[in-house]
């Protein structure tokens, strides 16, 4: 994609109107009965790519900041969360040690090599308090090396191994490892009701079967 115009249109055409609904249906459910065991209600959080603004909005956090480089995506934002334009490596706004925890969820396959991968672990490493988390969820190319093509934004293939070596070299130390976690897609035929989503995660077990995209944690 060539232009800022291009990610908005392919945004705004990759998701119908219920199925943004649904998407934010599952992620409250993600975030009050996974994800808040990660952040302290005194925490300071930065989503990065946030995209539809889904963790944002239901994450309970004394201050949120965002980053994306979709104009759209700051008004998903919820009230006084701070928006801003930019590339994740490029995060000059927040000084060193300024934030609790970092959070992703399928952003690092869209950026174009490696080598931006590094940069935007650096960027992170430097941003986090000592102790800080990095957590991030990602498709997992070893479980979904079909279906990780069909997206024509996908660059940059991860397995939940290559993405906790990318970790360590960046100075994040991987504390936490779920190879399988969570299905590849809320496009997928899967049922989404809130109370089955909430099944899923209580059972590990099935993480086995349906879990497609990895979760990784890295602490500074």
């Amino acid at each position: 994609m060539d232009s800022t115009t291009d990610l908005q249109r392919l945004y705004r055409n990759r998701f119908s109107d219920l199925e943004r609904r649904r998407k934010d249906e599952i992620w409250h459910v993600l975030c009050t009965y996974f994800f808040q065991r990660y952040v302290k209600p005194s925490d300071t959080v930065l989503d990065i790519a946030s995209g539809m603004g889904e963790f944002s909005r239901h994450i309970a956090a004394a201050r949120i900041y965002a980053v994306d480089i979709n104009p759209d995506a700051g008004k998903f934002l919820p009230v006084g969360a701070k928006f801003s334009l930019t590339p994740a490596h490029r995060l000059d706004f927040l000084s060193e040690n300024s934030i609790d925890v970092a959070f992703t969820s399928n952003f690092l396959e869209h950026l174009p090599t490696k080598a931006a991968v590094d940069a935007v672990l650096k960027e992170v490493q430097r941003v986090l308090r000592p102790r800080g988390l990095f957590v991030a969820l990602q498709p997992n190319i070893r479980y979904a090396y079909k279906e990780y093509w069909d997206f024509y934004d996908h660059h940059t293939p991860l397995s939940h191994l290559s993405c906790a070596e990318a970790f360590e070299l960046s100075g994040l130390q991987v504390v936490e490892l779920i190879d399988r976690f969570l299905p590849f897609s809320t496009k997928s035929a899967l049922p989404t009701h809130p109370i089955l989503v909430r099944g899923y995660l209580a059972c590990r077990f099935a993480w086995r079967f349906f879990g497609k995209q990895f979760l990784i944690i890295g602490q500074k």
